[in-house]
């Protein structure tokens, strides 16, 4: 590891990055972009979901650009398979969907994927997203969180029928799904889920971004969420922030 001129530790190796979907020449494609950027290397490739888990095993990537619909074992399962092993803790998986809105993106996101991208994308968007993904922060775009919440509203919030908002025993979960977290640690995740960065939270909140990250860490810790995507939608499915509100 080497020290920029500002003092932050700049990392030296490459981003690691395995691709699966079923499309040999679309992964022959992604392979030659992310080959061609000097700080990621491509370790693997897979043409379904098994395939993925065991390269993920065997190689231990940073990130994994998944394919949604796959033979056999879908992307759906390799990724709840993936984020359910101790062992792949570090490992971020970018769901890879024909339209940015897709029917499995809710559960893709509940399976632990750090977010998801189209497959229509430019290619700077495609290798902006490995090092976001990398970095641990969501990768959802304004368009596809909209669509998010609405798939998400319309499919009963939690799966129960109820609603994020309904009342009854589903309303009693959420409340206590919250109830470790602080006032202001339900704040910051309120903003999260608002799309705003750690430096955007920090000037709304006349703090410093490394309390901020404080804030979120223990955030993300309390509500055993793997990164800020399940924060976006933990701060839905409670009902802590609702489409439309300011």
């Amino acid at each position: 590891m080497t020290i920029d001129a500002a003092g932050a530790p700049e990392p030296t190796e490459p981003i690691r990055v395995l691709l699966a979907d079923d499309q040999a020449l679309l992964r022959s494609a992604f392979r030659v972009l992310v080959d061609s950027e000097p700080d990621m290397v491509v370790v693997g490739e897979a043409a379904d979901g098994a395939e993925a888990l065991a390269l993920a095993r065997a190689t231990a990537p940073d990130v994994v650009l998944m394919d949604i619909r796959m033979p056999g074992t879908d992307g759906l399962a390799a990724t709840r398979a993936i984020t359910a092993d101790p062992a792949l803790d570090g490992v971020h998986v970018v769901m890879l969907t024909t339209f940015e809105v897709d029917d499995y993106v809710v559960q893709s996101l509940r399976a632990g994927a750090c977010g998801f991208l189209g497959k229509g994308a430019e290619p700077d968007e495609l290798l902006g997203a490995i090092r976001v993904a990398a970095a641990g922060d969501a990768l959802l775009s304004p368009t596809a969180t909209k669509g998010l919440i609405a798939r998400f509203l319309a499919q009963g919030g939690d799966g129960t029928g109820d609603g994020a908002g309904g009342g009854g025993p589903s309303a009693a979960r959420h409340a206590e799904r919250l109830a470790p977290l602080t006032g202001r640690e339900r704040e910051v995740l309120a903003l999260v889920a608002g799309g705003l960065t750690n430096d955007e939270i920090a000037e709304r909140l006349t703090v410093s971004p490394l309390t901020v990250k404080t804030h979120v860490n223990r955030t993300m810790a309390k509500l055993r969420a793997r990164d800020r995507a399940q924060l976006v939608v933990a701060a839905y499915e409670t009902g802590l922030v609702r489409p439309g509100a300011d």
